[in-house]
């Protein structure tokens, strides 16, 4: 039985606001367990103890609440990264090196420990944002502070948590140059090998042919292909 508000009778009641939060948390909770294909919003309404028809006053399917769980999933990868960058101190002699391998560490680290909503971070939806990175795209105009924006949005939002960590990287990649650390001629399009790199390695240990290594092996494989990609970066 459903009061006036399509909330099963006996179950907890929310607001309007907090449904729909409630829906996304448990829909991220589905994720962890099952990856995009588990993110049902039948599934979601029954953990939060609502009926079908109260979700759908929130989510018009199931390609709008993953598109909710892939943007709670981007918060949480860029929330690891920053905290990895965080713990390298200032005083360190080489900072801004160890920034970005500490970055790297931390975008792979999150694809072990929450495979299902790495995997969901980064599913393809209905309602996925088109535009890309200007660094990718070519076609932004450059954000107030100099540093890249993204085609159509606000440069310096970081709200926007589909783009943060990509900002992440910017912003470190810019740091090895004006650190004197990168030469600025390799400076240009370095965003497309630096994530392609450490993406396609959270996917070789994650569901390829490296996810049969033993930590220790895993660990040694990630630091060679970290410390060898800010190596090319950093040559004279």
């Amino acid at each position: 039985m459903e009061d006036s508000s399509g909330t099963t009778a006996g179950k907890g009641r929310y607001h309007h606001g907090d449904l729909r939060n409630a829906l996304i948390d448990a829909a991220v909770g589905l994720a962890r367990a099952g990856g995009p294909d588990a993110v049902v919003l039948r599934a979601a309404a029954r953990r939060v103890g609502v009926s079908p028809t109260a979700a759908y006053r929130h989510f018009a399917g199931q390609p709008e609440l993953l598109f909710a769980v892939k943007e709670a999933g981007q918060q949480r990868l860029a929330e690891r990264m920053e905290a990895a960058v965080r713990a390298v101190p200032d005083t360190h002699p080489r900072a801004v090196e160890e920034r970005m391998l500490a970055m790297g560490r931390g975008y792979i680290g999150f694809a072990l420990d929450e495979p299902g909503l790495f995997r969901s971070a980064f599913c393809h939806t209905a309602d996925d944002v088109t535009r890309l990175p200007a660094a990718l795209s070519g076609e932004a105009p450059p954000a107030p502070g100099g540093g890249p924006t993204v085609e159509g949005m606000p440069g310096a939002d970081a709200d926007e948590w589909q783009f943060r960590s990509f900002r992440m990287l910017v912003e470190i990649l810019d740091g090895l140059v004006d650190a004197g650390r990168m030469p600025p001629a390799r400076r240009p399009g370095a965003e497309v090998t630096a994530w392609s790199m450490v993406h396609g390695l959270s996917t070789l240990v994650l569901d390829g042919p490296f996810a049969p290594l033993t930590e220790e092996q895993r660990d040694a494989a990630v630091d060679i292909a970290l410390r060898t990609l800010v190596a090319g970066f950093t040559a004279p």
